[in-house]
């Protein structure tokens, strides 16, 4: 799994800030201009439905890079569910600084907030099982390290970040290289410092991946029954997850298999933005 670093997190979280807020105001937001220099608001950010909080980083940079003195202070802390008309911070400062980040800071917490939201969702159905619930690299664009940390603070778990940090090899990769045994050899010699899983697709092609000893193995679109047979014939000696085809429906019965993960791209792709507004009084 990977680990979210808090020092890795915040310069993604610059980076993106900085060019969200570039794409938003481009030459300068003239209607804030409409507003005098000198005028002092203060602001509420409230949860117009229940939802679990994500976010704070990213609207905390979001103030501070339009405006160093703008303050935001903070009722609830990522990872609290909240309920309608819950308040979920209070922001002061120059009233145009808060105009200009308004649109910019919600982007971000209505985003997070709905990954956290549904990861928390998906959390709560296999409470009671083993296994636990992993996404995928189906993120949004220029969002991977964000929408990941909303994971996890939706209960959730984080896969690979990306094609870098650890092997998977699937079907394509393992006709390129004449085998599963083969592949995983070779990824072994490449870098042996890096975890290594393969995919596979029957339980024949599962058998194969077993006498390879990878880290893990990922059993691609498995019905129950193969998957219970899976974690049988593994007993113990790797790590397994669950992929492909993993609904609500099914997703109980596949965490009471036995199995150790069970990866979902649902839960940065199928995401719905919570609904938040954020009222200014002057």
């Amino acid at each position: 799994m990977y680990r979210v670093g808090k020092k890795s997190l915040k310069v993604d979280m610059q980076r993106n800030v900085a060019f969200a807020l570039s794409e938003d105001i481009g030459s300068g937001d003239i209607t804030s201009e409409l507003v005098p220099g000198d005028c002092i608001g203060k602001a509420v950010v409230t949860a117009k439905e229940k939802a679990v909080v994500c976010g704070a980083g990213w609207v905390e940079e979001v103030f501070f890079q339009i405006d160093p003195k703008v303050k935001v202070d903070w009722c609830v802390t990522d990872g609290d569910r909240v309920e309608v008309g819950q308040e979920i911070c209070h922001i002061a400062g120059n009233a145009r600084s808060l105009l200009t980040g308004e649109r910019t800071a919600l982007n971000y917490l209505q985003t997070l907030s709905g990954t956290a939201t549904r990861s928390r969702f998906f959390c709560k159905l296999i409470e009671g099982t083993s296994a636990k619930l992993l996404d995928t690299r189906k993120t949004l664009p220029g969002l991977r390290l964000a929408q990941k940390y909303a994971v996890c603070c939706g209960g959730c778990h984080s896969h690979r970040m990306g094609l870098y940090d650890a092997f998977l090899i699937k079907e394509n990769h393992i006709s390129a290289c004449g085998g599963i045994a083969m592949a995983i050899e070779q990824a072994k010699r490449l870098a042996p410092e890096r975890p290594i899983e393969v995919e596979v697709e029957d339980l024949e092609e599962f058998k194969q991946a077993l006498e390879a000893r990878p880290d893990t193995i990922m059993l691609d679109n498995f019905c129950v029954e193969d998957i219970r047979t899976a974690v049988s014939l593994a007993a113990g000696g790797v790590t397994l997850e669950a992929s492909g085809g993993v609904t609500e429906a099914t997703l109980i019965e596949i965490a009471r298999t036995g199995v150790d993960y069970i990866s979902l791209g649902t839960l940065t792709k199928d995401l719905k933005a919570i609904d938040l507004s954020m009222r200014l009084s002057m």
